[in-house]
């Protein structure tokens, strides 16, 4: 993208002439609970909570309930894995002032430990991709991106090819510069964490007119109406955005975190999702990771070389950054209630 010429282009192809898609994914921001069941003790249930803190308990780790769930089903979803910075050797002196920083820390988990290596080898295995969970102070920060690029890379065995930041922290167009310089393929970050709905746009979006993509955002699991207490409205939300996808031939990406699948910790979400995918899959979409998306669209680009500009559309007049953070009027969608078990601890 250069000056103020430059004009935004979207994917405009479906994979096997679907209805929709549906691009699955979930950010693995804390797979275990670790000291946050202190807080949460105080809050409600302390026998239990405090059981998960010092005992072998551990809800947050989900990924074989998930693996079963997903095969069970037919589909594949991408995870996305973090490596946050230590606050104490990788951050300044001013930012252990910072709250934020703090609950960052704590969270923070070694994506080299035996245990995460397996789980990431066996997503591998068996067909999942796993992507990049930028951390949190790395939106302006293409060294760091590359550093923990290449961790996941040495992990996986094999290259990476997107990804999200952690907590949707973008800089737009610059998150997006770093990501194609270091190699990858696309962004899925562009997005709220407390409303869901089409609001940028209904495909993926090509920012610098070549082969990079932006998948926007349709929701997070945080934004929907609480399915432990309001699974009627929850399930409405997702069935009325499913039909505006199916109306719009639209690309329509949804973030579970894998803690969220905990029945005891966060009821109704699990089912929630599985309802979601199964009525995608009965309205004919395509179902799958945005990697799996991106390999389809070039399928279909190399099936067409040679016969115009098929698999892209432009927007014209609209700049890459000025479209990105632009918000069009919303469609009556219902946004996230609070409730006693915190949803604000659902991190992005």
């Amino acid at each position: 993208m250069t000056g103020g010429s430059a004009r935004a282009l979207e994917a405009d192809a479906l994979p096997d002439d679907a209805e929709f898609a549906l691009c699955l994914t979930h950010d693995v921001d804390r797979p275990y609970k670790g000291l946050r069941g202190l807080y949460y003790a105080i809050q409600e249930r302390p026998a239990y909570h405090l059981r998960t803190v010092f005992g072998d308990d551990n809800p947050y780790w989900q990924f074989e309930d998930i693996v079963a769930l997903e095969d069970d089903l037919g589909v594949r979803s991408a995870f996305y894995f973090l490596n946050e910075q230590h606050l104490f050797s990788d951050r300044p002196l001013r930012d252990w002032l910072d709250p934020a920083n703090w609950v960052q820390h704590l969270g923070r988990y070694d994506l080299t430990d035996d245990d995460l290596v397996d789980v990431v080898e066996r997503l591998v295995d068996g067909g999942w991709e796993v992507g990049l969970h930028g951390s949190y102070h790395t939106r302006d920060d293409r060294t760091r991106l590359r550093e923990e690029k290449q961790v996941l890379e040495r992990v996986t065995g094999q290259s990476v090819s997107g990804g999200r930041q952690h907590h949707l922290r973008l800089s737009v167009p610059e998150t997006w510069r770093h990501y194609r310089s270091i190699g990858l393929a696309y962004d899925a970050t562009l997005g709220s964490t407390t409303a869901c709905g089409f609001y940028h746009g209904y495909r993926p979006r090509k920012p610098f007119g070549d082969e990079f993509l932006v998948f926007p955002l349709t929701i997070m699991d945080q934004a929907l109406p609480d399915p432990g207490r309001e699974f009627a409205a929850a399930r409405r939300t997702c069935e009325r955005l499913l039909t505006e996808a199916a109306e719009n031939d639209a690309v329509m990406t949804v973030l579970w975190h894998p803690r969220f699948f905990s029945e005891r910790e966060f009821p109704g979400y699990r089912r929630l999702y599985r309802w979601l995918v199964e009525r995608a899959e009965e309205r004919d979409a395509w179902i799958g990771s945005p990697e799996a998306f991106c390999e389809t669209l070039e399928s279909a680009g190399e099936a067409s070389d040679g016969e115009g500009t098929e698999g892209t559309r432009e927007t014209p007049g609209d700049e890459a950054a000025e479209l990105a953070t632009s918000t069009p009027p919303r469609r009556d969608l219902p946004t996230a209630k609070g409730s006693g078990r915190d949803r604000g601890r659902g991190d992005s």
